[in-house]
């Protein structure tokens, strides 16, 4: 999911770490990437030129005293380095694994400094959110669980691919409205969501051809 915003709108996470690094007072920021993905990395180099050329990025922003530049940084793709702390030691140029916590990044992250880490579907979200107001982003979601969700639908099913459907949406609207059901009009038995590993299963399909 976040591999499809760095490649599709990659200015809507540079704008929104900006205006996350102006909040807190940061002047550098990091976007760390899948070496696998090599069109979301070449996309966000493009539009991270783009944004120094307009002066976006950079020294005394639009003749601010505000200075702020992010630098890509490439991952080998280990899970591990979904964890937060596990990617801050993948950066720091160690190997990728979890941090032992207290203390959490907001108090010693990077290099010991505090440190904001949010994945790129949350950056996604700010842009629109002062565009249009917390008011209106609340309408979205339930009470507890504001905005939509960015879900990979795959597996069997008839209709794969990203979907954003608004928090609180069932599995079952997900799978029959939007996934058009199982295949061949058969039962629907299982799903797993989340995870390295996703499956799921209808019945009287062996179980090597149902992954999610």
């Amino acid at each position: 999911m976040d591999r499809s915003i760095l490649e599709g709108d990659p200015h809507s996470v540079i704008e929104a770490m900006a205006i996350a690094a102006y909040a807190i007072g940061a002047d550098k920021g990091y976007i760390y990437v899948r070496a696998e993905y090599p069109i979301a990395v070449k996309r966000f180099d493009i539009a991270l030129k783009q944004a120094r050329e307009y002066g976006i990025l950079g020294e005394n922003i639009f003749g601010s005293q505000f200075s702020f530049d992010i630098e890509i940084r490439l991952g080998a793709g280990a899970f591990v380095c979904g964890e937060e702390t596990a990617l801050l030691e993948s950066i720091e140029g160690r190997r990728g694994q979890p941090r032992v916590k207290p203390p959490y990044p907001a108090v010693s992250g990077l290099w010991g400094k505090p440190t904001l880490i949010n994945n790129v579907e949350t950056y996604a979200n700010i842009a629109q959110i002062i565009l249009n107001g917390a008011k209106w982003y609340s309408s979205i979601g339930t009470e507890t669980s504001k905005g939509t969700k960015v879900f990979a639908l795959g597996g069997n099913v008839n209709n794969v691919g990203l979907v954003e459907v608004p928090m609180g949406t069932t599995l079952r609207e997900i799978i029959y409205d939007i996934g058009g059901g199982i295949p061949n009009g058969r039962d629907f038995k299982a799903a797993q969501t989340g995870g390295p590993s996703r499956w799921m299963y209808s019945k009287r399909t062996p179980r090597h051809s149902n992954r999610l």
